[in-house]
């Protein structure tokens, strides 16, 4: 996995708080050094040479990771205001998109949904934008960031305030500690979905810039059995896992039930009834 430091002093209080290395940091790591008396580089100057291939920056008014672009591509940011996400949100499909439909919501029935694997936060907006109230988990520190900076300002933002209301999110990993961060949070259980990260294969090496940004940053699920079976216990109702149309489900018990489109699929592990 890449690393990620933090270039701009402005930014260290946010790095201080998250754990993440600011690049003096970053290239005392990478020489081995652990004192910075000792080190070449002073503390808060950015060297050529830092061992972190993403930055976390501001850029126009906006938390950013960047990296070399002929690899990366843009700047990595999370906006639930404009583009992609506003296009979905007045064009989406409603209730009939097939994340609404795997996770239970249909006319009169609104559940709470934990995405316990909140990536960009994508499919936790639309199931906010639909009236759920969302508890969204992420484990990497540099994309919690971009997180909190997206529903920051999707919170400033009259046309999303209400749906960003609905969104909470939290900093931890959920295979390990998912009951505590659901028990303090406050949020009920009643669906858990989970899109955990798929081993891609060597000849897929022309995958979208973004997503290798991200891979390189989150790396694969290993653990997914384990946070699905976390998941089994915890959620009240449902368990919905996001897979790849053709990946094999996850370890673990079969899905009771399967639904798909031409290129997702989403196998749900239902214990009881929604609205029952």
């Amino acid at each position: 996995m890449s690393g990620v430091a933090v270039r701009d002093p402005d930014l260290y209080p946010l790095a201080r708080r998250l754990g993440l290395p600011t690049v003096a940091e970053a290239g005392m790591a990478e020489a081995g050094v652990t004192d910075a008396a000792s080190a070449d580089i002073a503390p808060g100057i950015a060297g050529d040479d830092d061992g972190a291939e993403l930055t976390l920056a501001r850029q126009d008014d906006r938390l950013v990771l960047a990296g070399d672009p002929r690899r990366y591509g843009h700047p990595l940011a999370v906006d639930f205001v404009s583009g992609r996400a506003a296009h979905r949100r007045r064009f989406g499909g409603g209730r009939g998109q097939l994340i609404a439909r795997a996770c239970g919501l249909a006319k009169g029935v609104t559940p709470s949904v934990v995405d316990a694997t909140a990536g960009l936060g994508r499919d936790a907006f639309v199931l906010a934008s639909l009236g759920a109230e969302v508890l969204l988990m992420e484990r990497v520190a540099a994309i919690f960031a971009l997180l909190e900076d997206g529903l920051a300002r999707a919170l400033a933002d009259p046309e999303t305030r209400d749906i960003a209301a609905r969104m909470h999110l939290v900093h931890g990993d959920a295979s390990r500690e998912l009951a505590t961060l659901v028990a303090s949070a406050g949020v009920a259980p009643e669906v858990i979905h989970l899109d955990p990260m798929f081993p891609h294969r060597e000849k897929s090496a022309l995958v979208k810039k973004e997503m290798r940004l991200f891979r390189n940053l989150a790396g694969d699920d290993p653990d997914a059995p384990r946070l699905l079976e976390a998941a089994l216990d915890v959620a009240t109702h449902r368990v919905v896992v996001k897979r790849p149309r053709k990946a094999p489900p996850l370890e673990g018990p079969p899905p009771r039930h399967v639904i798909a489109d031409k290129t997702s699929r989403y196998d749900l592990y239902v214990h009881r009834r929604l609205g029952a």
